[in-house]
């Protein structure tokens, strides 16, 4: 086979083991999983009576406009139905900016660590990865990050809040930070844990008219409790949406996933539910963390935290696995003595903390 010679080195992504199998191998009766930033809520009980009662043709194509969700986002935002692009989830709009913007002669600029899929789709377009490391407060160091685009920078990345540290950066940064970008170099601003900020930040959909070579990725995968769903959606200039909807799928979300994106976005007083418990869940983390010197929480604005034990990170990922609880292993993230834990219930992060407390006592 004639495979494409950017592939080599790269690797497909390796998701965790599923819980049975944990269970099963360590011979455990329950296990919760906090290793992917999934909603530990699940969807509304709006969105999950719909579910059970939703009815269509199986036999039938979706809409591949996805026109009544995009009128519900549409109006949401007050904005244009002109102005969104629906996929797969963020991954497929990610893959999708990258095959229209990169290849072998162009490079993108990115925060590292950052979410990994930036780096994976620009290296199968064969593009150069210019990786900036983040301020050792976790935050992005876009002042570097502007040095580094030159006339074959393509994408410029931003991760807010960023996966995997959590830091939020401030809009007036990112405002001032796109201003000074060129005008043909793409700004992506991916928010897929935009909601879960608080307070919440102000409205700043409306960017895209000032700024046409701004796209603002969002999902329903997170805050919404829909990630089985697969439904994500870019706000950006038409110029964008046209040029993404030639290499789009034409039938890319489906029926089910288009019917309860909707239904969970009408329903803001979950989302308002899900916020104030994983704010909770976050200042717990933070007087654990406060308690222990040696240990380091990244300022997280997601539905998740990054703490620093100073220990090996499969050491405790181990631990909290064998006593019933499924992490992130920094490792793989970019932080050798760090573990990401996914905001759970009440119940979960105070038996996490006692975990953690247990460990390093």
């Amino acid at each position: 086979m004639k495979w494409k010679t950017s592939l080599a080195g790269l690797h497909s992504y390796k998701p965790g083991k599923r819980e049975e199998a944990v269970m099963e191998e360590l011979g455990l009766t329950k296990i919760t999983k906090l290793s992917s930033n999934e909603n530990p809520l699940g969807a509304s009980k709006k969105v999950q009576k719909l579910a059970r009662e939703l009815s269509f043709q199986t036999e039938i194509y979706p809409d591949g406009h996805a026109s009544d969700l995009r009128k519900t986002v549409a109006d949401f935002y007050d904005i244009s139905e002109e102005e969104l692009i629906f996929t797969a989830g963020v991954d497929e709009l990610i893959e999708l900016l990258t095959r229209v913007l990169l290849d072998a002669t162009t490079n993108t600029v990115m925060a590292t660590p950052t979410f990994v899929q930036y780096r994976q789709n620009a290296l199968i377009e064969g593009a150069e990865v210019r990786e900036i490391a983040l301020k050792p407060d976790g935050h992005h160091d876009l002042e570097k990050m502007l040095e580094a685009i030159d006339d074959k920078t393509a994408i410029v990345w931003i991760c807010n809040p960023n996966n995997p540290t959590g830091n939020f950066l401030p809009l007036e940064d990112i405002r001032a930070f796109i201003q000074k970008v060129p005008e043909d170099c793409l700004v992506v601003l991916d928010e897929a844990y935009i909601e879960y900020v608080e307070p919440q930040p102000l409205a700043h959909e409306k960017w895209i008219r000032e700024f046409p070579n701004l796209i603002i990725t969002r999902t329903f995968s997170k805050i919404y409790g829909l990630a089985s769903s697969r439904v994500g959606y870019g706000i950006c200039s038409k110029e964008i949406v046209h040029y993404l909807n030639i290499v789009r799928p034409p039938f890319n979300t489906t029926t089910a996933g288009q019917m309860l994106a909707k239904e969970a976005l009408l329903d803001q007083a979950f989302v308002a539910e899900c916020r104030a418990l994983n704010h909770a869940g976050i200042a717990a983390f933070k007087s654990f963390s406060e308690a222990y010197p040696d240990v380091k929480l990244y300022p997280s604005q997601g539905n998740f935290v990054l703490l620093d034990l100073g220990r090996e990170a499969a050491e405790i990922f181990s631990f909290l696995e064998k006593n019933g609880f499924i992490t992130r292993s920094g490792a793989a993230l970019g932080f050798k003595t760090a573990v990401r834990i996914t905001v759970g219930t009440e119940e979960d992060v105070a038996q996490v903390i006692a975990l953690l407390k247990e460990f390093l006592d």
